[in-house]
């Protein structure tokens, strides 16, 4: 069984830093993309960045030199460090990856964390 668990989200202030994690269990299956998602209030799904299986790395252009995603294969964990916050970051962050088991590729999503930017 695969299970996502998120950590890391919480209250910061403008200009603050927060790392998200986002743990992947289970056994039996390799990991392909992995990504953070975010939804604001009254605001659609967004994707905020993704990280490929070789490492190469997107991000929504809202948080293009601020962000950086980075996975550790070994622990099967995807971080997103997050830099000079500002308020239009906060959001509820919900981490998603593509698992490869069985010759067959399903998504699985995060429980999401909350992240509020505020002074």
């Amino acid at each position: 069984q695969v299970q996502l668990v998120e950590s890391g989200g919480g209250l910061v202030q403008p200009g603050g830093s927060l790392r998200l994690s986002c743990l992947v269990s289970g056994s039996g299956f390799s990991i392909n993309a992995m990504a953070w998602y975010r939804r604001a209030p009254g605001k659609e799904l967004e994707l905020v960045a993704d990280i490929k299986s070789n490492g190469i790395t997107d991000y929504a252009d809202s948080v293009k030199g601020r962000f950086t995603i980075s996975r550790d294969n070994a622990k099967n964990t995807v971080y997103l460090q997050m830099e000079s916050l500002k308020p239009e970051d906060t959001a509820v962050y919900t981490c998603q990856v593509n698992i490869k088991r069985l010759g067959l590729i399903s998504g699985y999503w995060g429980q999401g964390t909350q992240v509020t930017v505020s002074s």
